[in-house]
């Protein structure tokens, strides 16, 4: 338990120290005027409390991707933690932070404006598509989680579909109304069920003393498949959500227009990451004791199967073998509920990004309908998929963790190129995202089931990863030098 109490404290010191660095090097201004203050519509522009941005941020970025990611990391052994902690810190934090800021300051602008305003119009097309097609991806996936967890815990033997249709109906509702309306309301509910269930699991570790891996004791590959599943860079696609998710920067915009002043984006953005890297945390150590403790590991493998199971099945796992009935449905209740709120955020992103794209007012109802109707359509067709194939769930999972890990470091090349070209210390981003670019670029080459590793040793699928991070920083390099010179509007 060292190394978790140890990595739970290196967490908090990240927040309170790291980032007064970056919020430094950003130069907050606290009289700068927001973009809720300067033209509120009631929709989306609504001036919030403090407390309800930081409260929908962490919710909204803190989806199943800590708890089932998490989960899945744990396999891999104590090497989980180091990622979960300084990815957490130096990677995730920094890449909300910087890009939530960014948003803010350029009038709550959407992820692929950012994108477009630093890396190029090219960049900006293709991602305002790829970014869509990740919200549509995470709709999907946020709604098959909750609806399999509430049917298996529930209501055993319904129609599965049934809570696929309630969960779908609250999210084209949360879509199409005013963010203070429903979020901004409900919301608090759904954070004392996540926090009940972090409690719940730090109360289990104090309750029976489980012996958790400590790093100084090793950190060798402990996967049940360690051949096929090398560390790097499995386990950084894995654990999805808990050190770095280029999903949460689709997020910031949302509270980048509901923020009333600057000096709320460290705590709201970087604040957010921390907190969701001590949820990821707090499951990772859990399902570690229970798949590498001789005892508990026969509860972790599929008697039918025998294959060891993954994020959902454990979270069941986990809650049924340490507490009574009413703990664990707290428990379960959390991870629906962290499902369901970035599930509903997700697609109402997706609404703003393409209402962005098409200069579409969104303050009448009529015109939110028509651009949610459309992608609310399409999150339909590969839902179904995920339900009806046996394996469409773990195939959408998939391209889901490296398509948010890819759009995570896109968006740290962008915040590398805003902080380069205001003679900032840019290498605060320069090294996650060469870091980000060397994890995704090498997953397509090695991983066996999701890419080419099938047919390319290892050591060729690690060369031309490494391949692709080289060009895409002499990319950034020459790009950055001629901006530099050529666009001096950038630097305001």
């Amino acid at each position: 338990m060292t190394t978790f109490c140890i990595a739970v404290v290196l967490l908090i010191l990240g927040y309170l120290i790291y980032s007064k660095v970056i919020e430094r090097i950003v130069e907050v201004d606290s009289s700068r005027p927001t973009p809720a203050v300067v033209h509120p519509d009631g929709v989306d522009f609504v001036p919030l409390k403090p407390w309800r941005v930081f409260l929908i941020q962490f919710l909204n970025i803190a989806g199943v991707g800590p708890i089932c990611g998490a989960i899945m990391g744990a396999q891999f052994g104590s090497a989980s933690f180091l990622w979960i902690v300084f990815g957490s810190i130096f990677a995730g934090a920094v890449h909300d932070f910087v890009s939530g800021y960014i948003s803010l300051r350029r009038d709550g602008a959407s992820l692929p404006e950012i994108h477009g305003a630093y890396l190029g119009d090219r960049v900006k097309q293709f991602m305002r598509l790829f970014t869509v097609l990740l919200m549509v991806l995470v709709g999907a996936v946020f709604v098959n989680t909750p609806a399999v967890l509430l049917n298996a815990n529930f209501t055993p033997g319904w129609n599965i579909f049934i809570w696929v249709a309630v969960i779908f109906a609250y999210y084209l509702v949360a879509t199409l109304l005013p963010i203070d309306k429903l979020i901004g309301r409900i919301y608090p509910v759904f954070g004392f069920l996540l926090l009940g269930m972090a409690v719940a699991i730090v109360v289990a570790f104090v309750v029976y003393r489980p012996e958790l891996p400590e790093v100084w004791e090793g950190l060798e590959n402990r996967h049940p498949d360690a051949a096929h599943n090398p560390i790097f860079p499995m386990m950084f696609i894995s654990i999805a959500c808990g050190a770095i998710s280029g999903f949460h920067a689709t997020q910031s915009p949302l509270m980048a227009r509901c923020m009333t002043n600057e000096k709320q984006a460290r705590p709201v953005f970087y604040g957010s990451m921390i907190t969701e890297g001590i949820v990821a945390l707090i499951w990772a150590a859990a399902a570690t004791i229970f798949y590498h403790d001789p005892q508990l590991q026969p509860l972790t493998v599929n008697p039918a199967t025998g294959a060891t199971l993954g994020g959902n099945a454990m979270v069941g796992v986990i809650t049924n073998a340490w507490f009574p009935r009413a703990v664990a449905v707290v428990c379960v209740l959390g991870v629906i509920s962290a499902a369901v709120t970035s599930g509903d955020t997700a697609l109402r992103s997706a609404r703003l990004i393409v209402a962005d794209f098409l200069h579409f007012d969104q303050k009448p109802i009529r015109n939110r309908l028509l651009v949610a109707g459309a992608i609310f359509a399409v999150t339909a067709g590969v839902l179904v998929y995920s339900l009806l194939d046996a394996k469409g769930f773990d195939v959408i999972w998939r391209y889901f963790a490296w398509s948010n890990q890819l759009l995570a470091a896109v968006t740290l090349w962008a915040v590398t190129m805003y902080l380069y070209l205001r003679h900032k210390p840019y290498i605060i981003a320069l090294v996650p995202a060469i870091f980000m670019t060397m994890v995704t670029g090498c997953f397509l080459f090695v991983a066996e089931k999701e890419g080419l590793g099938a047919i390319l040793p290892h050591s060729v699928g690690y060369a031309i990863g490494g391949l692709i991070t080289v060009l895409a920083i002499a990319l950034f390099f020459r790009a950055a030098r001629r901006l530099d010179k050529k666009n001096d509007t950038a630097r305001q």
